[in-house]
């Protein structure tokens, strides 16, 4: 299982912006992050519209993106902590499950859909505690049950944040196809196996999440230079 550092800067949509320009807005800030000699990736998931009115995941439907780097220092990078809807700027420890093989070009949209996932550890839990329920029973359990094509699992090691924005975990879950992510029989599995698992499933999350707090999204990715995925 592959295994590095990289950041995650999260950006939430302004008010009135409408999702193109949301879109346009993350894109242009993505790509002036090229020049930037000591950078080595650069890729961003992002909502590009609005989820499903009935989903068996209780989707959030506001507008946010978050930004992924890798590169050679460790400063968090100005240009973004000063974008407008910056919520936060993150150091994690990128964990691959499940990874894609990237046989698209940079710029292009990667293909299906991705699940990304906000959430905070649970209180009376330590921390250790959190992350083994998190890695040894939730990753197998996901990587069992759902139809996953790519699993990149961030752990927050810093922040830069406001109090609210303190995020432990950020998930991006990705799917060859829409439909195994919103239809409920392929995400879960067939009639006879979908609600002993979808209580399984809800029963292990809650074991290590504060699920008050959870934010999950309906999200695009892009890659913007992909010097090694």
């Amino acid at each position: 299982m592959q295994e590095s550092k990289k950041q995650i800067y999260l950006i939430r949509g302004l008010k009135d912006e409408t999702y193109t320009e949301f879109k346009d807005r993350i894109y242009k800030t993505a790509v002036g992050l090229i020049p930037y000699e000591n950078i080595v990736n650069i890729s961003y998931t992002i909502t590009e519209e609005a989820p499903p009115l009935v989903s068996v995941i209780p989707f959030k439907k506001g507008k946010i993106a978050a930004v992924s780097i890798k590169k050679g220092d460790s400063p968090f990078i100005d240009e973004l902590l000063n974008t407008p809807g910056f919520e936060g700027a993150y150091t994690v420890t990128e964990a691959l499950p499940v990874a894609y093989e990237k046989a698209w070009p940079d710029g292009k949209r990667t293909p299906g859909v991705c699940l990304l996932t906000l959430f905070k550890q649970k209180k009376g839990i330590d921390y250790n505690t959190f992350l083994d329920r998190w890695h040894n029973s939730h990753t197998p359990l996901s990587m069992k049950f759902h139809p996953l094509w790519h699993y990149n699992r961030n752990v927050v090691e810093d922040r830069q944040c406001a109090e609210t924005a303190g995020w432990d975990g950020i998930v991006e879950e990705h799917f060859r196809t829409r439909s195994d992510l919103l239809n409920p029989f392929k995400f879960f599995g067939n009639p006879l196996v979908i609600v002993p698992r979808m209580i399984r499933v809800y029963t292990d999350t809650r074991s290590f999440l504060d699920y008050k707090t959870i934010e999950p999204y309906l999200a695009a990715e892009y890659w913007v230079k992909s010097g090694n995925v």
